[in-house]
């Protein structure tokens, strides 16, 4: 398991019974996780939440006991991210992704080149702050205009707007498209693509049935050196071990190389154990 356990503002304070207890910066949240079945006990911590996200009997579900402000600010390392309670549990950022950040860093410094990073999916930038603080261009891709628009704004918190980064808003597989059309190429691809969705004109994504043909077509777009593809997946249904059968299959088939895939996690406080958070396989070229 990959831990990211290097972090100042935020904190796993518990987590029991279908929820866990959060500090980000100073404020205390507690919202649902599915993968926390125990029913441990439930200190006077717990009560102590600025903020709870319930869910409803008929779908969704809301935040209660909101005594925080629209928005504040947190630190990983040198970079600084805006967060703020968003519908369905979220915040803007995903803190177990810290470790992956720490992998693109490192990885991206050893290359000794000039390194192009393409980012699917790339949400509120995380990953995109990652590379470009290690020396990258990035070209940053999300099909909803307000992620990119809060990628931007935490790439000026963290000091990074001068950095060679494209903003892009355009659906990920109908821009890989269009790039290997244009004869553009990348040394390394970020993806985080969702368990399901659907396309601009209707079309319908499920991980399960579109990740290979989707990793298939990123294939093209990698230069003849590709330092390292990074995937990234919350479905429960794909194992670490499946992720690894598919980069091997695509990627070192074509480039050589190695996958490693591991479990994400986060080390809880209160139990001195680690909240499993998705899985994520690194894959890195040969070529390097």
């Amino acid at each position: 398991m990959w831990i990211s356990g290097d972090w100042k503002d935020y904190e796993l304070l518990d987590c029991s019974g279908g929820e866990k207890l959060e500090r980000w910066g100073s404020h205390i949240l507690r919202r649902p996780d599915p993968q926390a079945i125990w029913q441990t006990p439930k200190g006077n911590l717990w009560e102590t939440a600025e903020a709870v996200y319930r869910r409803s009997e008929s779908g969704g579900g809301k935040w209660i006991k909101t005594d925080v402000p629209p928005s504040w600010r947190i630190r990983w390392q040198e970079l600084t991210f805006q967060v703020k309670l968003m519908s369905f549990k979220h915040t803007g950022l995903f803190p177990e992704q810290a470790a992956n950040w720490q992998f693109i860093r490192e990885t991206i410094r050893s290359a000794g080149r000039e390194i192009r990073v393409l980012n699917l999916f790339a949400y509120t930038g995380g990953a995109t702050l990652a590379a470009l603080s290690a020396g990258a261009s990035v070209c940053h891709v999300d099909a909803a205009k307000g992620m990119v628009a809060w990628a931007k704004e935490n790439a000026l918190l963290s000091g990074l707007e001068g950095r060679p980064v494209r903003w892009i808003v355009d659906d990920c597989r109908k821009f890989v498209e269009k790039e290997i059309r244009r004869g553009k190429r990348y040394d390394a691809i970020i993806m985080d693509p969702p368990s399901y969705g659907r396309g601009p004109t209707g079309e319908v994504w499920k991980l399960e049935d579109s990740l290979w043909s989707f990793l298939e077509l990123c294939a093209g777009v990698l230069s003849d050196r590709p330092l390292f593809v990074l995937i990234n997946s919350y479905t429960t249904g794909l194992s670490p071990s499946v992720l690894t059968y598919l980069s091997e299959t695509v990627f070192s088939a074509r480039w050589d190389g190695k996958s490693e895939s591991r479990e994400l996690g986060l080390p809880v406080t209160e139990s001195g154990l680690v909240l499993p958070c998705g899985a994520a396989c690194r894959w890195v070229g040969a070529l390097r």
